[in-house]
């Protein structure tokens, strides 16, 4: 189903995404943070649904529609760090930096932070080329909203 856009986001030279194949690969990323501790819990989807709502101007449903193609995707994307430095060389700086603040914020929906989640939280980070200066900026901006 998403043969294309992986094909796409593996290429040794891959362009950037369009615009809704890059939401689609950054809600999948979303989503595999989310299932990383084995309990894809209620509050990670809900806080899924409400990220992508926020940051790209959907309506509910559309937002649930984006997350079950994510998940879809996620199942069939290649291991982390393939799936993250492709998305890297796809995706501008500015975005990757507003992709970790959405991991924290749906690591932290459940109220715990995991050693699991943090660990796979500072690879995607490294993998995403952000520094662990503004990965640690972004979890910060999202504990000071609570």
């Amino acid at each position: 189903m998403f043969g294309t856009l992986l094909q796409g986001l593996l290429a040794p030279d891959p362009a950037p995404l369009t615009d809704s194949d890059a939401r689609l690969a950054l809600a999948a990323l979303l989503v595999r943070v989310a299932r990383s501790d084995g309990d894809y819990a209620s509050e990670e989807i809900a806080r899924i649904d409400r990220i992508l709502a926020a940051r790209y101007g959907l309506s509910p449903f559309e937002a649930t529609a984006l997350r079950r193609q994510a998940e879809a995707l996620e199942a069939e994307a290649p291991d982390t760090v393939r799936f993250t430095r492709a998305i890297k060389d796809a995706v501008p700086y500015d975005d990757r930096v507003a992709v970790i603040e959405a991991l924290w914020d749906v690591v932290l929906a459940d109220g715990t932070r995991d050693d699991e989640e943090d660990s796979l939280l500072r690879m995607v980070a490294s993998f995403l080329g952000i520094n662990d200066r503004d990965s640690n900026l972004a979890r910060q901006r999202v504990q000071s909203r609570g």
